[in-house]
């Protein structure tokens, strides 16, 4: 499961480089802006703000949702789409980022959707 919790590929823009304030895209749509990217090994994570249309929910999307980002576009883009997002483990605090059991429940929900057992 660890590979959840890691960018890869275009998903990784260059060190330094701020991504607060991207819009993320999902399969079917725009979910949200970034709110806070994460880069640490092991919990990799973006922090999305969803907006005043769902109450203001931030959600956490693991590292390994992120598809891509696109620097020049501002736009980062994940591989779920927004229903599934919705349907992740809550996220409710700052402190959800370093608890191991919440990130455990992310990380084998979004590895279910994978279709990879978790």
């Amino acid at each position: 499961m660890s590979g959840i919790w890691e960018f890869t590929g275009t998903a990784v823009a260059p060190p330094g480089e701020a991504r607060t304030g991207f819009r993320v895209e999902g399969a079917d749509g725009v979910i949200g802006t970034v709110d806070r990217w994460v880069d640490e090994p092991g919990r990799a994570h973006v922090v999305v703000d969803r907006g005043m249309w769902v109450f203001g929910r931030s959600v956490l999307i693991p590292a390994g949702a992120v598809r891509s980002v696109d620097v020049a576009a501002q736009t980062v883009h994940v591989s779920r789409t927004k229903d599934e997002i919705g349907d992740a483990p809550r996220f409710a605090t700052d402190s959800d980022t370093t608890d191991p059991a919440y990130l455990s429940a992310v990380g084998e929900y979004y590895t279910r959707l994978d279709g990879t057992p978790a």
